[in-house]
């Protein structure tokens, strides 16, 4: 059964930075896509980046891009989000999901497994 555990949420201030976990288990992740996603109050779940497990390609949202970076430990299968620069727009629960389809890396309907989400709150 994969399962997937977010950590490293929490409360910082504009500008800061925070690095995001997500351990995965249950199965050999090689094929897959790996992604964050981050849901604010009121607001739809959004595509934040992703990473090709086996490859290490990577894909960001816009609004992110030269902030964040995703990566990844194969050893302890676990993937990361490192978050710089953090602006209160940023807060949002996080959330780490897996797909196999490349061509669907930014919709949230196509990623099968989640974790329980970990909140990042950037105050002002």
């Amino acid at each position: 059964q994969v399962q997937l555990v977010e950590s490293g949420g929490g409360l910082v201030q504009t500008g800061g930075s925070l690095r995001l976990s997500c351990a995965a288990s249950g199965r050999t992740f090689s094929s897959y896509y790996m992604g964050w996603f981050r849901q604010a109050p009121g607001k739809e779940r959004e595509f934040v980046a992703a990473l090709e497990w086996s490859g290490g390609s990577t894909y960001y949202t816009d609004s992110v891009k030269g902030r964040f970076t995703i990566s990844r430990d194969n050893a302890r299968n676990t993937v990361y989000l490192q978050m710089n620069g953090l602006k209160p727009e940023d807060t949002a629960v996080y959330y780490c999901a897996t797909t196999t389809m490349r061509l669907r890396l930014r919709d949230d309907r196509y990623y099968g497994y989640w974790g329980q989400g970990t909140q990042v709150t950037v105050s002002s």
